[in-house]
């Protein structure tokens, strides 16, 4: 991955490589759940402890091939019985119903190993499936060491397997690191198995990009797409329109309502929350978000927000984490919300900062309001009453209270406390300099206008 992250911690639709695989292994109801982990053990771990406790680490300290992984966890666990499934962290898009596929056809045909192969259109790289004439599993040929007849097969092995636990404790004891890498290799098990006697199957994967893995940034974005497309699948058979799948980017823990309708070019991540009949985008982006019912955001950035229902945001409006809208509440263009509560029906409609602002309802924000909320050490919040007006180019100094009812007039700079139903004005008596710029910008093109201007006011006034 050339990257300081190590790769099962590479996030894939707002989640990591390895949640993928251990959400879907959860979903098959295991009695225990372990993860090998060894290069990068602190950084895994740590991750592991926070995003799934369900689940057992066991540390590879040396790094000496699948084999040994196995039997580094048999060796800390003692035997396992029953079916043991061995999966990888790095293939995020295997299904649960795969894997519960992979399992039953182990029970019904009664295998010691049964591997999950894939049909794959060009399978030059990867380890092809030799099987005899019933169809069970002969052994399974490196690409390098294979035959041009060999070669010419299309099914692959994908490396997931499920054992017996029993009979995977004995055989993993015999692997020999006794090959170019000095590696003790999983698929040895698999000869070591037959050659005991025991029966080797097989299970045909139904989509073999679900056993594909992620080993570099093209096949992150392979892999990115395949689960986006999934998901975008899900949502539109759920009820849910998506105009343009192809620009719509959703990850998996988003939840959208039925009659929702997604727009072209919008980003829906982390545990947002569409409700039904709401319109997000074109060009939106949400993070952790709830849109209410009905409610309409357009070419807008939220993180951390919560959109009431039938309310609108946009187009061109930042909401920052914090903020919350009520019933019917407006965030209009240009408007940039932080920490900030907006009461029912109020409408910020464009041009304005609020920075911890406490809006009541039906307020009525001018354009171009600043809720002055930091002085460069503490920040302060603003409170503005039910059914208020704040005029244009209004600054709000925090912390400051704008009563039920108030105004303030346009162009003010309020540092105190407006009573309810009174209007606060703070702005400098205007006065007109006569003929300044005649004589402090002369010869420009201002002055030659205002000569002109001048002249015609004169020859008016002379009855000329």
């Amino acid at each position: 991955m050339k990257s300081q992250t190590p790769k099962v911690l590479h996030e894939l639709c707002g989640r990591a490589l390895v949640d993928h695989m251990l959400s879907a292994a959860r979903d098959l109801g295991p009695e225990r759940l372990i993860v090998v982990i060894g290069h990068a053990l602190e950084q895994v771990g740590a991750h592991l402890s926070e995003t799934s406790p369900d689940a057992r680490a066991v540390v590879q300290h040396e790094q000496r091939g699948t084999g040994h992984a196995v039997r580094t966890v048999l060796e800390e666990t003692g035997t396992i019985s029953g079916t043991v499934l061995v999966t990888y962290g790095d293939v995020p898009l295997l299904r649960t119903e795969t894997m519960a596929e992979l399992l039953q056809r182990h029970e019904s045909d009664g295998n010691a190993v049964t591997v999950l192969t894939a049909e794959v259109p060009d399978p030059t790289g990867y380890g092809r499936i030799i099987r005899d004439p019933g169809g069970a599993v002969l052994e399974i040929v490196e690409d390098k060491d294979a035959s041009p007849d060999q070669r010419a097969i299309k099914e692959m092995n994908s490396g997931i397997y499920a054992f017996d636990g029993d009979l995977l404790a004995d055989a993993v004891k015999r692997v020999s690191s006794d090959n170019a890498q000095g590696e003790e290799y999983l698929t040895d098990v698999l000869s070591i198995l037959r050659g005991d006697g025991h029966r080797v199957g097989a299970h045909v994967a139904g989509d073999y990009a679900e056993v594909e893995g992620v080993n570099d940034r093209v096949q992150l974005a392979f892999a990115r797409k395949v689960l986006n497309q999934r998901l975008l699948e899900r949502h539109m058979r759920g009820g849910v329109t998506i105009v343009d799948p192809g620009s719509t980017w959703i990850d998996v823990g988003v939840e959208i309502e039925p009659d929702a309708v997604i727009h072209p070019g919008t980003q829906l991540h982390g545990r947002t929350v569409i409700e039904a009949g709401a319109e997000v985008g074109p060009v939106t982006t949400l993070t952790d978000t709830r849109v209410g019912a009905g409610a309409v955001v357009r070419n807008a950035v939220a993180d951390g927000a919560d959109i009431g229902p039938q309310a609108s945001v946009g187009p061109y409006a930042y909401l920052r984490p914090g903020t919350v809208l009520g019933r019917s509440a407006k965030a209009g263009t240009f408007v940039e919300m932080k920490n900030s509560q907006v009461g029912e029906r109020s409408k910020v409609p464009h041009l304005t900062y609020a920075g911890d602002a406490t809006i009541g309802d039906d307020v009525n924000i001018g354009a171009s309001v600043i809720f002055v909320n930091y002085d460069g050490v503490t920040k302060s919040r603003t409170k503005v009453g039910d059914g208020a007006f704040v005029g244009c180019d209004t600054m709000l100094i925090a912390p400051v209270t704008i009563g039920d009812g108030a105004y303030t007039a346009a162009g003010s700079v309020i540092d105190g406390d407006v009573p309810p139903g009174a209007i606060g004005v703070a702005r400098a008596r205007q006065r007109n300099i006569e003929k300044w710029v005649l004589r402090r910008r002369a010869g420009t093109k201002s002055a030659a206008a205002a000569e002109r201007a001048l002249a015609e006011q004169e020859q008016r006034e002379s009855g000329t």
